[in-house]
C-alpha cells in the first residue's frame, strides 16, 4: 500500500487516469514528467491522523548543514508541488470545461472553468516561489555568516583517500 492512494488506486499514475477522464492531453504527459514523492499519513480510527509525517525535517538549525538540509528539502519539496500543482491545474480547466454552462451562453463553460483553475495555478506559482526562497535563503545563509563557516572548516576532517592495496589481485 505504500505507493496507492486512500482509494487503492496506484499512485504513479493517478494524473494519466485523471487525464484520460477530462480528455486533456496534459493529464497524459503529466504522468511522465512529475517527480514522485511520497507522502504518508498513518491513519488511527475512524480516519484521524495518529501519527502524521511532515514533508520538511525538524527546524532545528544547529548546524550549517542542518540549515543547508532543511532549505534542500524545502526546495525539492515547493519545485515538486509545484509541478503537480500546476498538471492539476490543467487537468481541472479540462475537466470543468466539459460542464455545460447553465446559461448556454458560447465559450461559457470555459470562461468559467479558466476563473476557478486560475486561482490554483497561482497556489503553483506560490509553491514555485517558496521553493526559490529556500534556495536563495541557504545561499544568504553562507554569504552572512561566511566568516564563522570558514573559521571551522579548516578544523574538519580531511577525508582518508583510499590507500593502494598491492596485496589484492
Amino acid at each position: 500500500m505504500a505507493n496507492q492512494t486512500h482509494n487503492g488506486a496506484p499512485k504513479g499514475n493517478k494524473f494519466a487516469n485523471a487525464g484520460a477522464a477530462a480528455g486533456g492531453f496534459a493529464g497524459g504527459l503529466a504522468g511522465s514528467i512529475t517527480p514522485p514523492i511520497n507522502i504518508t499519513i498513518n491513519r488511527g480510527n475512524g480516519g484521524a491522523p495518529k501519527q502524521a509525517r511532515t514533508l520538511l525535517p525538524d527546524p532545528d538549525f544547529y548546524s550549517p548543514a542542518r540549515v543547508r538540509n532543511y532549505c534542500n528539502t524545502l526546495r525539492a519539496v515547493g519545485v515538486t508541488l509545484s509541478i503537480e500543482v500546476a498538471m492539476a491545474a490543467e487537468i481541472l480547466q479540462a475537466t470543468l470545461a466539459a460542464v455545460p454552462d447553465p446559461d448556454g451562453r458560447a465559450m461559457g463553460s470555459r470562461i468559467r472553468a479558466a476563473k476557478v483553475s486560475r486561482k490554483m495555478r497561482r497556489s503553483a506559482v506560490a509553491l514555485r516561489s517558496a521553493a526559490k526562497n529556500a534556495a536563495a535563503c541557504y545561499a544568504t545563509f553562507q554569504q552572512e555568516y561566511e566568516e564563522e563557516i570558514n573559521r571551522v572548516r579548516h578544523r574538519a576532517r580531511k577525508p582518508k583517500t583510499p590507500a593502494m592495496n598491492w596485496a589484492e589481485q
